[in-house]
């Protein structure tokens, strides 16, 4: 990770590149990362830092990133990171792109990080009318290009079948079993993990938590593992017969990308799961459980991407700041009577969290394990382990299941 700009290229020398969306509206700014071709979905997130985060992040399967803060790679980038083995966005958007960075962690810059991986990236842009538009459209298809005009871009968009028909988490998630560790060692999918059932580390009496992996992000199974479990990525084709043979003593249903009306096979692994541990929904995971339980699942108008967004709990009346990243949403009307609402989005009053009433499975829309955002909600991963470890069957409020 030692790349820097393209030897003799300033920013101002950057090639010309345009955005082009769905509707017509373009975008013209400066080629930036590979000089490729690139369609997806264009979202926004209004997190300030964390773009390494967010570029690695396997929710962001098929689109395309905006980042509304204007100023990008000031701080550079670094392996400690990467919460997966590659970039996921499938196109990069920023107002202003620095070849400076400044950071003791920092290898390379962001504008290299982009090339080395293939992917293309656009500046120079408004990316702040960008997001108003997007706002106010919801969110569109898009391009990016740097050798055709406005016109053929548009005909070739306008070829390509919608985000919101593609199942992503196939193309995110493991392809066999592994257990992840801390020390580094490669994983099936270049991420930090053993090929070994135990974590080195940790006892085989250890608490071992299996994560059906539908686009994981590696500081979930960071958190898990620092706090003493061992921890088995499964694919998401995994199915409860195949769980239940790891014997593990909890499961987490990961976050991913895409719609989660299209992971029927990921529903009834996980109906075949309830009961038998506890179980931890995390935003696509959350809405994998909430269709377990009757509800249906909707696509927002722009989603809810970033580092600030108010969460309350219904029993406490709590609020939290929690990091967020969807585009879709669960439908509480369709739930199933011992499946209760638990936290609501206070700008939208979105569901949050769910949790039922008499075993120990909760879930969440947002992310607890953050990178980047607050870490507010971090505690969550702890009552989920008490419930693991037979202490206390929890639920997201910290009051015993079943009771009031």
């Amino acid at each position: 990770m030692t790349a820097g700009p393209i030897p003799g290229e300033s920013s101002a020398e950057r090639a010309a590149a345009r955005l082009v969306l769905a509707d017509g509206r373009v975008f013209e700014g400066a080629a930036i990362g590979a000089r490729e071709r690139a369609t997806g979905e264009v979202v926004f997130t209004t997190s300030m830092t964390g773009y390494q985060e967010a570029l690695t992040d396997p929710s962001y399967g098929g689109q395309m990133l905006v980042m509304t803060y204007p100023l990008q790679g000031n701080y550079g980038v670094n392996a400690n990171d990467e919460e997966s083995s590659r970039i996921q966005v499938r196109g990069f958007v920023v107002r202003e792109l620095t070849d400076l960075p400044s950071h003791w962690r920092s290898r390379g810059t962001l504008d290299g990080y982009l090339r080395e991986q293939g992917v293309p990236g656009i500046s120079g842009i408004d990316t702040r009318a960008l997001t108003r538009h997007l706002r106010t459209q919801g969110v569109l298809m898009g391009t990016l290009t740097s050798d055709e005009s406005a016109e053929q871009a548009l005909a070739r968009l306008r070829a390509v079948p919608d985000y919101a028909e593609g199942n992503y988490v196939a193309s995110v998630s493991t392809p066999e079993p592994y257990a992840f560790a801390l020390d580094g060692t490669p994983d099936p999918r270049g991420g930090s993990a053993s090929p070994s059932e135990t974590v080195r580390g940790h006892s085989p009496q250890a608490p071992h938590i299996a994560v059906i992996d539908l686009g994981v992000k590696r500081n979930i199974m960071r958190i898990l593992a620092g706090r003493g479990c061992r921890v088995t990525a499964v694919p998401h084709t995994a199915s409860a017969e195949e769980i239940r043979r790891l014997a593990p003593d909890g499961v987490v249903l990961s976050p991913g990308p895409g719609d989660p009306m299209l992971l029927d096979g990921v529903v009834e692994t996980a109906r075949g799961l309830v009961g038998e541990q506890p179980l931890l929904g995390i935003c696509l995971g959350h809405q994998v459980l909430a269709r377990v339980f009757g509800a249906r699942t909707y696509k927002l108008p722009f989603g809810h991407r970033g580092a600030n967004h108010p969460v309350r709990e219904l029993a406490t009346g709590r609020v939290w700041i929690t990091s967020q990243n969807h585009g879709f949403a669960v439908d509480g009307e369709g739930l199933a009577p011992e499946m209760r609402v638990a936290q609501r989005h206070l700008n939208d009053d979105t569901v949050e969290g769910l949790e039922h009433a008499e075993l120990p499975i909760f879930t969440i829309q947002y992310h607890s394990e953050a990178s980047p955002g607050p870490h507010d909600t971090e505690f969550l991963f702890d009552r989920f382990l008490s419930a693991v470890r037979g202490e206390e069957a929890l639920t997201t409020t910290g009051a015993r299941a079943g009771g009031a």
